[in-house]
């Protein structure tokens, strides 16, 4: 069989350098190889986010939802409060880690599919002063929407409070400055935009927040975030065995995504990608999720199949010609929409490909 083309969300096409770098020699995770080779990507996850000397980077072996869970988990005290600012899937996932642990909720629900209100958002956060910190995703990949990260972070600065960005979709795809946005604790893996494997989850941290944290705190034994920041800031290490193999290709990857232009080149390629994506199904008559592109992310974009069309043969017929989509999530799946993908190792002539057999499946 041939590799198959996947034009989905995660996990992605990697570079070949990413795909060699699996195939290091076996090192000791409690050797000086491997804390140096920690502080150098960790060093490099701080410069992706666009951090200063006032941020602390650690890696998390696992998903993003795990370096999600490790923040969720770790840093309130019985009875402090968490705002959730959902309007998606993702969103929702932010809500079952929320309601797992058992922790104090403000819930600001909007649709999916819903731009954020950030007028909303201010009344909410100022009705409730007892707020510790403020929870949202980036890119709330089930759509596609890019959700007001920056405005939401200066309304955080206003008020007082942590702030804590899911970017598992975004890092590496979006432009996203933790100083300038206010962020207090940022989040990602590899296996998406960044161009890695899935199993390599990161969270970018205010040292002044992350000093207050207590392993007691942690209501996680293995995502414990005081624990992975005492390990990463006194050792360069990680408080359990780690996937070793995995931060070789995740630090070649930081490699690429800072090289030749950095995270802005990286972007604007992503988004010149799915312009020619959107603009090749718009010619085919095919209707989009989200309509205003300011708000549409630079890597994924929902679309809905013609009136008629089988969602699950329209996708294994897309398998078929060697490409793979992702069909929509919950009660977009019913209205037959599928998400097309512009992460990872994705060019513009495999853009224009990719809709010429699009085309054709759907004749």
């Amino acid at each position: 069989m041939s590799a198959p083309k996947l034009f989905s969300p995660g996990p992605i096409m990697v570079k070949e350098n990413v795909r060699q770098a699996l195939t290091h020699y076996d090192i000791c995770h409690r050797g000086a190889e491997f804390e140096d080779l920690f502080a150098r990507a960790t060093a490099k996850i701080n410069k992706l986010f666009k951090a200063d000397d006032s941020y602390s980077s650690m890696i998390i072996s696992g998903s993003g939802t795990s370096s999600n869970e490790t923040v969720l988990s770790s840093v309130f005290n019985k009875g402090e409060k968490v705002m959730l600012i959902r309007n998606g899937v993702f969103g929702e996932r932010l809500l079952e880690i929320i309601q797992k642990y058992e922790i104090p909720l403000v819930d600001c629900e909007f649709q999916w599919g819903e731009y954020p209100d950030v007028e909303i958002i201010d009344k909410a956060m100022a009705a409730h002063k007892d707020i510790k910190v403020v929870a949202m995703v980036c890119h709330e990949t089930s759509t596609g929407m890019l959700n007001p990260v920056k405005e939401v972070g200066q309304i955080c600065k206003k008020y007082g409070k942590w702030f804590f960005v899911d970017s598992v979709s975004a890092a590496a795809g979006e432009l996203i400055d933790v100083v300038d946005f206010n962020i207090t604790f940022a989040t990602s893996v590899g296996g998406k935009c960044l161009g890695a494997y899935p199993g390599s989850a990161y969270v970018c941290g205010k040292k002044e927040a992350l000093a207050t944290l207590t392993p007691e705190m942690g209501r996680n034994v293995y995502l414990n975030l005081a624990k992975h920041y005492a390990y990463a800031e006194q050792k360069n290490q990680t408080p359990n065995t780690p996937n070793v193999n995995l931060f070789w290709a995740l630090d070649v990857a930081l490699d690429n995504a800072l090289a030749d232009g950095g995270i802005e080149a990286r972007v604007a390629r992503y988004r010149k990608c799915a312009g020619i994506l959107r603009q090749g199904m718009k010619d085919m008559g095919l209707k989009l999720l989200l309509d205003d592109e300011s708000r549409m992310s630079s890597t994924v974009t929902s679309v809905f199949l013609p009136e008629g069309k089988d969602l699950k043969k329209f996708l294994k017929d897309m398998e078929v010609a060697g490409y793979v989509v992702y069909s929509g999530k919950g009660k977009y799946e019913e209205m037959g929409m599928f998400q097309v993908a512009n992460m990872g190792e994705i060019y513009p002539e495999d853009c224009e490909e990719f809709l010429n057999v699009l085309k054709n499946i759907l004749k």
